[in-house]
């Protein structure tokens, strides 16, 4: 006896599920650019018609107030005249030293600002990296 065919519902079904199931899977990385509306700790970014929060966003980092990073080199100049309380005449010293600063960051993501987004976790999650920069509006390297 011939194998039935199955009812055209099932076989709708069937393939929703098949498709549905191939799209929970596939995790697009394509970045696309969001607006911050409400700066962190509570940071919220408007993307694609939707508002973001804070419990859906992974974020860099750096991009944070109080951000740290230490840095160390070394400094190597010619003879700088000064003042250095090591005699009562101004006299000349080289600088020849290692150093090590740190360097702790006190500004972050303001209202307006323009972000790159990355939708992860089957767009649960998304990924602030970089804050970007519209050429076109001119930039100078200082706050507006």
């Amino acid at each position: 006896m011939p194998e039935q065919i199955p009812p055209a519902e099932q076989s709708v079904n069937s393939m929703v599920n098949s498709m549905h199931n191939l799209a929970a899977s596939h995790e697009s990385m394509e970045s696309s650019v969001g607006e911050i509306s409400s700066p962190p700790p509570n940071i919220k970014v408007k993307w694609n018609n939707i508002e973001l929060t804070k419990e859906q966003i992974y974020i860099a980092e750096y991009l944070l107030a109080g951000y740290k990073r230490t840095g160390k080199g070394h400094i190597k100049s010619g003879t700088q005249s000064e003042s250095c309380g090591c005699s009562d005449k101004k006299h000349s010293h080289e600088i020849d030293n290692d150093y090590t600063d740190t360097i702790i960051y006190t500004d972050t993501l303001k209202v307006g600002d323009i972000v790159s987004v990355v939708p992860i976790k089957n767009g649960q999650r998304f990924l602030i990296t970089d804050k970007l920069i519209d050429l076109s509006k001119g930039y100078k390297g200082e706050e507006k």
